[in-house]
């Protein structure tokens, strides 16, 4: 499995710091029914330094405008306000933009076994990004090894590549990250393999969303 190179890791990175990032606003649990034809599909990417500022909050559904505070610690209210990030504005101009889509795709959100998740509702199936909320940094990390191991076909994902942080890709279109008391996926495996005008990749596109939500949590350090 090829892996991204360091220069356009870095200029994603880079590029990605300098716009504002919001969280995803809206009720607990499920969203209103996607529309019809609708799979799976997604990935993830590296991000920097540990620590981010997160405050717990009811729940989601829906995109709202929004700065995030930060605290990686999970809450049986809810998700905190930086795993909404992975449906907020920013992974969604992002998605738009890479497959120069004409609208926002429907997106379903729900909160179940400290992990938030976030379907994005594609024509070509469904790209699912989540983040696991633990307790503190050690247990999200045990975590992240779990899955590893249980992953087929996982490659680590080295270098500048992931920004510092323990990742790896799987070669049917998965991306996890572990940040702090996060861990992070983006799975575009329902997806076929090539996408967009320009024909990315499912790896390269979850990928990129990764960079994108890690970039929030960045800059909401």
């Amino acid at each position: 499995m090829t892996h991204r190179s360091p220069l356009l890791a870095s200029l994603a990175l880079s590029s990605l710091l300098l716009s504002g990032c919001a969280a995803a606003a809206g009720s607990v649990g499920t969203a209103s029914a996607p529309p019809s034809g609708t799979p799976s599909g997604a990935s993830a990417p590296a991000g920097a330094p540990p620590s981010s500022a997160l405050s717990s909050s009811d729940g989601i559904h829906g995109r709202h405008h929004g700065g995030a505070s930060a605290d990686p610690r999970p809450s049986s209210d809810g998700p905190s306000e930086a795993a909404k990030m992975v449906c907020g504005d920013q992974p969604m101009d992002r998605l738009t933009d890479i497959l120069d889509l004409g609208e926002d795709p429907h997106t379903v959100n729900s909160w179940a076994d400290s992990t938030f998740t976030c379907i994005y509702h594609l024509d070509q199936g469904a790209l699912e990004v989540s983040v696991r909320e633990a307790p503190d940094q050690a247990t999200a990390l045990m975590y992240f090894d779990a899955m590893q191991a249980l992953a087929v076909d996982a490659t680590a994902i080295k270098g500048l590549a992931n920004l510092g942080f323990p990742a790896y890709e799987t070669a049917g279109g998965t991306a996890v990250f572990q940040k702090d008391s996060f861990v992070l996926q983006a799975d575009a495996s329902g997806l076929p393999e090539a996408l967009g005008p320009d024909g990315i990749s499912r790896n390269a596109l979850a990928y990129q969303l990764s960079t994108t939500i890690l970039a929030c949590w960045v800059e909401h350090h």
